[in-house]
Order: structure tokens, then sequence, then C-alpha cells
């Protein structure tokens, strides 16, 4: 009777062991094979990153996220799993909604400053601007006073309220009240 298993191990494409195990399987202590789904997001340069996302998420659990994405949005999801993973093990109970609810916090005193310091500028020009008016009455009734002052004078030499203007067209004289 004939075997139906073969002595010869057969090799799949997948199967072939590469020389350098990626990061996860180095950490798993597995034979990474060359067509590792983990090997080209956890290099051998960086295994903290997956021990990160290995501790929070679990090996099994990567590798089923990652063979539901296509292989265009697996890059992302990696980074946004050793994210999530690094922010968890730094704050266990919000992880990153933790780090978003601290900025959103200093957004918001932030503008509150930010509105504080516009309202103190535009007290500051009203001030500025009342203070320019100011001067500018003070000085235009300086310059009116003077004006008086002047037309006074002039008009207290002459005896006559009177303003004669010589008027070239008809050469006659006109008396214009001053």
């Amino acid at each position: 009777m004939a075997s139906h298993y073969s002595t010869t191990p057969q090799k799949h494409a997948s199967d072939v062991v590469v020389a350098t195990p990626c990061g996860a399987c180095k950490m798993l202590r597995k034979r990474c094979v060359e067509k590792c789904i983990l090997a080209p997001h956890f290099p051998p340069t960086e295994p903290i990153r997956f021990t990160m996302a290995h501790r929070v998420f679990g090996a099994s659990n990567i590798i089923k996220l990652l063979q539901e994405l296509k292989e265009s949005e697996r890059a992302d999801a990696v980074s946004s799993m050793v994210y999530e993973a690094n922010a968890r093990i730094i704050d266990p109970v919000y992880g990153s909604v933790g780090t978003i609810f601290q900025l959103q916090n200093q957004v918001n005193e932030l503008q509150a400053q930010l509105a504080k310091a516009k309202a103190e500028i535009f007290n500051m020009n009203c001030q500025l601007e009342a203070m320019v008016s100011t001067e500018m009455c003070r000085s235009s009734q300086t310059i009116s006073q003077q004006i008086y002052d002047e037309f006074k004078h002039d008009s207290s030499e002459s005896s006559s309220p009177f303003v004669y203007l010589d008027n070239d067209q008809d050469s006659s004289w006109d008396i214009i009240w001053a």
C-alpha cells in the first residue's frame, strides 16, 4: 500500500526562512518566513516597537488585524497600534484619550489667554485714541483761540468791523461782514 505522505518536505514560497528575523519574530522566538506579515512593519533594528504593541494588543490580534487590512493601510495601522500601546503603557486608564484630553485643555487655556490679550490690546487702543482725540481737541482749541486773538487784535487796529475786498471784475468795493 502506498503512503499518502511524502518523505521529502515540500517548500512553499511563504515557508522560506529568512536569514535575519524581523523584530516581531525575534521577540516571539519563532522562525521568520519570507512573506512574514509583520516583517515590513517591525524591523529587527527596532524590536521595542513590537514589544510595546505586543504587551497591549497581543501578537495574534496584531496579525489578525493586519491580515484583514489592505497592504496600503497596514503601515498606518501599525503606527497607530504602536502609538496607542505607548500611550496605554504610560497611562493605563485613559491611554491616548488622556493625551488628547490634556492637549484640548491646553488649547482651551491658550485660547482664553489669547482672548484676554486681545481684550487688553483693544482697551489700550481705546485709551490711546481717547488721549489722541483729547490732545487734538486741546490743540484745536488753542489754534482757534490764537486765530481769534489775532483777528481781534487786527480788527481792533482798524476802525470798521467790515473788510473790504477788491473785486477785479467790477473794480468796485464790496463790503463783507467779517
